[in-house]
């Protein structure tokens, strides 16, 4: 397979708070905001994968900043590694201030989706070549994710995590 740049699954989602997104302190539920990543997500690994995208794990997510009423939200997901059948998606989240417009990165997250086919059988997703030096950290770091939640889930030795050894002795 042919590969695929992070800058091709690209996916941007803007949208308003609206007043029944919003808790209490009238701020953006946090469920409501990890259904819009989850939307973002979806729409970038099917964009790579060019196949249905099912989510198999929300791996990480920073709720860094409240996300107040009015807010205009812009979600923006790309996938920063693929693997056999599956791909790491990353996920930055913008919030606008709605009196002076300034533009402040709020939340971020890394879902993984597994390409399938109409049966859902799992199926091969084309490779990732990351350009820019962002997209080449997100790549590099998404194979120490992988290894430590394999290596966690008992489906990998400790030693045989490589990237995870090379990070803690040097090789």
């Amino acid at each position: 397979m042919k590969p695929k740049n992070p800058s091709d699954s690209r996916t941007i989602m803007t949208d308003l708070v609206l007043p029944s997104e919003t808790n209490p302190l009238n701020n953006l539920f946090g469920g409501e905001l990890l259904a819009r990543m989850d939307r973002a997500a979806s729409i970038a690994a099917r964009r790579h994968s060019r196949r249905i995208t099912v989510t198999a794990s929300v791996n990480h997510v920073a709720f860094n900043h409240a996300v107040p009423l009015g807010s205009v939200l812009t979600v923006e997901a790309a996938v920063s590694r693929a693997f056999n059948t599956s791909m790491e998606v990353y996920i930055d989240v913008w919030m606008e201030d709605r009196y002076n417009g300034n533009r402040s990165k709020a939340n971020e997250a890394i879902y993984t989706f597994v390409a399938v086919d109409e049966s859902g059988k799992p199926t091969e997703v084309p490779p990732i070549e990351p350009v820019t030096d962002l997209e080449k950290e997100r790549f590099a770091a998404a194979l120490r994710r992988k290894q430590l939640s394999l290596v966690l889930a008992g489906k990998m030795k400790p030693n045989e995590a490589t990237e995870l050894r090379a990070l803690f002795m040097g090789g």
